[in-house]
């Protein structure tokens, strides 16, 4: 996926197009991803020895289809691609300026 952790991405479709956040997981298998501040869903849970029942309210993932990342040029949304260094590496770059996306998987 071209997408990766702690990426900022916005969302360009749905109930939550719009908005913006980072990429707090990649789920790779299902092609989706968990935006941090979008798509809250409100789970009812029973307590449990060390935790407290009640409804919690998280982030549930979106399809990688629906999310762009921002390019750190000028903050507007972009395509991803990629440029092969000179020493074999891969490098993502943002296709809007062509500038290098930070490889931040932390």
């Amino acid at each position: 996926m071209k997408i990766k952790r702690n990426d900022q991405v916005t969302v360009i479709a749905g109930e939550d197009k719009g908005k913006s956040g980072r990429v707090l997981r990649v789920i790779p298998d299902q092609d989706r991803v968990v935006v941090e501040g979008v798509n809250f869903i409100k789970r009812h849970t029973r307590p449990r020895p060390g935790q407290q029942g009640g409804i919690i309210e998280r982030e549930a993932p979106i399809h990688v289809s629906n999310v762009m990342v921002i390019d750190p040029a000028d903050g507007k949304p972009s395509r991803i691609g990629s440029h092969v260094l000179a020493d074999g590496k891969r490098q993502r770059v943002a296709r809007r300026s062509g500038e290098a996306l930070p490889d931040n998987e932390a």
